[in-house]
């Protein structure tokens, strides 16, 4: 039985000694936090089934999980797609240059499709991808861009067109080949069977917990026991499920200023 009070109320990126053991870990890896057992929880990009599932309530803290993820996959040399349906949580990455922010629906539209040929040129590389970087697309409010995504097809697709949005397509696939390319999806909302066609876990070795509801740990976490009481959970606070495993993190907290000054000066060690 884990000690909530193990943990620190807050765990900053420029606490002693934290932003060092993030510099420290091998290119593929992130720090999500700290356990209640005082175990660093990371994701592992080279582990199977490389995609990130984030998903709690409003006010959860997913943006700030997917910027502290993000964030340091960038810093290793990564590149990224940030898709911003609210055009303001991500505003940090806009003048970043190995990052692509998208904010209105017609551009995150044109910017999954570009995200096919891109899979599809990595994939022809027969593997040769050392001089690839990896490219992190970042999925915020899914569920709403999924939505909009859909409305925007259906605006001006013609009877011989298909369906399903090339959009969401090009991201079902990144999700079931995406290893292969070097491409990883940080996905933050409600998988739907609209992308994943049922296949709600499966693509995602790392499923991130706040704020949830017993239906959804059942649904999204189900192997790695009951769910956990949650009456008053706490600001940073997560569950994180890894190989079965559910681990209650307190996760780093990384403003845009942290981010900014991190990756355009990544000498300064400041706090």
């Amino acid at each position: 039985m884990t000690n909530p009070t193990a943990l620190p109320q807050f765990l900053h990126f420029t606490d002693p000694g934290l932003r060092e053991q993030i510099e420290a870990l091998p290119e593929g890896t992130a720090l999500i936090g700290i356990s209640t057992t005082g175990q660093a929880i990371a994701v592992d990009l080279n582990a199977e089934s490389p995609h990130v599932l984030v998903c709690t309530a409003t006010g959860g803290g997913s943006t700030t999980m997917l910027r502290s993820l993000t964030a340091q996959f960038l810093h290793q040399g990564a590149h990224a797609l940030i898709l911003d349906p609210k055009r303001i949580s991500h505003l940090w990455a806009k003048p970043l240059t190995t990052v692509t922010h998208r904010g209105n629906t017609a551009g995150i539209h044109d910017a999954l499709v570009h995200l096919a040929s891109e899979l599809e040129r990595r994939l022809d590389l027969d593997g040769d991808l050392d001089d690839v970087p990896r490219l992190i697309v970042s999925v915020d409010d899914a569920n709403t861009t999924l939505r909009q995504l859909t409305r925007y097809w259906e605006t001006f697709r013609h009877n011989d067109d298909p369906k399903t949005s090339p959009a969401i397509a090009a991201l079902e696939e990144a999700l079931r080949v995406g290893r292969a390319a070097r491409i990883h999806v940080l996905f933050s909302g409600r998988p739907q069977g609209t992308v994943l066609k049922g296949a709600v876990r499966e693509p995602f070795a790392t499923v991130i917990l706040a704020r949830f509801t017993a239906d959804t740990w059942q649904r999204l976490a189900p192997i790695a026991g009951p769910a956990p009481k949650q009456h008053h959970p706490q600001q940073g606070r997560f569950h994180v499920v890894q190989q079965g495993d559910a681990h209650e993190t307190q996760a780093i907290w990384m403003t845009d200023g942290d981010v900014v000054k991190w990756l355009t000066d990544p000498d300064d060690n400041e706090s």
